[in-house]
């Protein structure tokens, strides 16, 4: 580094610095680990990286916190990891457990008094606003304003400085969004990255992918197809997450150089 500044990667008009930190904030698939009711090796684990909360992210840089889906857990998250504050919401896909937990950004509107500007592709935003449309518009004899304003992605944009690529992704029968934000993505809730999706993908660095177990499953990759699907793009770093309880993450040793499990609380620098 030179005069104390981070390096930075050029990336058309924009520059994206190396000083953004990523924290998983939740690493688990829909049912959380432990799983209600279960005593299996994984849900009875003392590991506490095998207690895994709804798969979630959190970006920070510039001073800005950007949130990846509003999981199921998104309260204990926030009270977890101390976070003050959201300035931005991305949305992956509308499915419950990445979504349910919108009803907790309210107390953020409540300190601060702005609405929170949420991004997703169409599809996602017309369900958000369906399910949840008193949050985004105040009804005549409500008594609370809108919360948070809905933003639809169309395409990258810019966000807080830095350009935010959406990846479409196969999802089973369905789609999903993945993110790209200069040498890093995120790919929550896949089966399949699309070609188109993999050419704009060329140049990462640091992967976050959906893993959800050693099984094959009609909906996610497994964690041999996520590895399998990233090899093109030769990343240094790959990190498996949405993991179910038929993984223990003391069996990482199992995974080749360059792969780890994701795990709640863990903090990815860029």
């Amino acid at each position: 580094m030179q005069g104390g500044k981070p390096p930075c990667l050029s990336s058309g008009h924009l520059l994206f610095c190396a000083a953004m930190k990523i924290l998983i904030l939740g690493s688990g698939t829909s049912t959380g680990v432990p799983m209600v009711g279960c005593r299996c090796p994984v849900c009875s684990s003392a590991d506490p990286r095998d207690q895994r909360t709804r798969a979630s992210l959190l970006i920070r840089h510039a001073g800005k916190t950007i949130l990846v889906d509003t999981s199921t857990d998104l309260r204990n998250q926030m009270l977890r990891e101390t976070v003050e504050r959201i300035d931005a919401v991305l949305f992956t896909h509308a499915h419950a457990d990445h979504v349910n937990g919108i009803d907790d950004l309210r107390g953020f509107y409540f300190l601060h008094r702005q609405e929170i500007p949420c991004y997703a592709c169409p599809a996602t935003m017309a369900r958000l606003l369906s399910g949840f449309n008193y949050i985004f518009h105040r009804d005549e004899g409500a008594t609370h304003p809108a919360l948070l304003e809905a933003r639809i992605i169309d395409g990258p944009f810019v966000l807080f400085g830095l350009e935010v690529v959406p990846i479409p992704l196969e999802h089973g029968a369905g789609v999903s969004c993945g993110y790209r934000i200069g040498s890093f993505a995120y790919l929550t809730d896949c089966s399949s990255i699309p070609a188109p999706s993999l050419a704009l993908l060329q140049g990462v660095a640091t992967v976050v992918i959906d893993g959800l177990r050693w099984l094959s499953h009609p909906y996610h990759f497994n964690i041999a197809g996520a590895i399998d699907a990233l090899r093109p793009l030769q990343a240094g770093r790959i990190i498996l997450t949405h993991l179910t309880h038929d993984v223990l993450h003391a069996e990482e040793a199992r995974l080749p150089d360059g792969v780890v499990f994701a795990y709640d609380g863990m903090v990815i620098e860029l």
